[in-house]
């Protein structure tokens, strides 16, 4: 009987925490990140998401430990002319521009961000007329170290509860 109230408890437990809207929202200080693909053919795109890896590759060692706003704002300028030559592997039309720029009202995961003029690092590619990937490069919300993820785990969380009690 005691495993049965147990159990019950837990799946309450896991349906508040599921229907619990779990909100991701920007910070004040941060630093955002937008690239925009020259078009929607998948060539421009493929471009688009290489650029994205390189430049997250270029600026993660250089941010993952940065807690200041004005540090990560000095890091990212300086690092400008890198991210250009970067970009210059891939593409000789494109525009890389640090400082205020225009960002379109974006709803995701619920969660609207509304339109205007927001600290960011944008590449526009070719024609910038397709899709755009973006994010926040400070605090680096996006940004991964990617060989860490091949040491991630995952385990079942009422599984383990469930061999605990046992």
């Amino acid at each position: 009987m005691r495993k049965i109230v147990i159990f019950l408890f837990i799946i309450m437990l896991l349906i508040i925490c599921i229907n619990k809207n779990t909100n991701i929202l920007i910070p004040e200080n941060a630093i955002r990140i937008r690239i925009v693909a020259n078009s929607n053919d998948l060539k421009d795109q493929e471009i688009k998401l290489i650029i994205k890896d390189k430049v997250n590759e270029l600026l993660y060692s250089k941010l993952k430990n940065v807690n200041n706003y004005n540090d990560a704002r000095s890091i990212i300028s300086s690092c400008v002319k890198n991210i250009e030559n970067t970009v210059e592997e891939y593409t000789d039309d494109y525009k890389v521009i640090y400082g205020k720029n225009y960002f379109p009202k974006k709803e995701y995961k619920g969660v609207s961000y509304e339109e205007g003029n927001y600290e960011s690092l944008v590449i526009k590619l070719g024609n910038a007329k397709g899709n755009n990937f973006w994010c926040v490069l400070f605090p680096p919300l996006c940004m991964i170290d990617e060989n860490k993820l091949n040491n991630v785990s995952y385990k079942f969380f009422v599984s383990e509860l469930l061999n605990k009690i046992k």
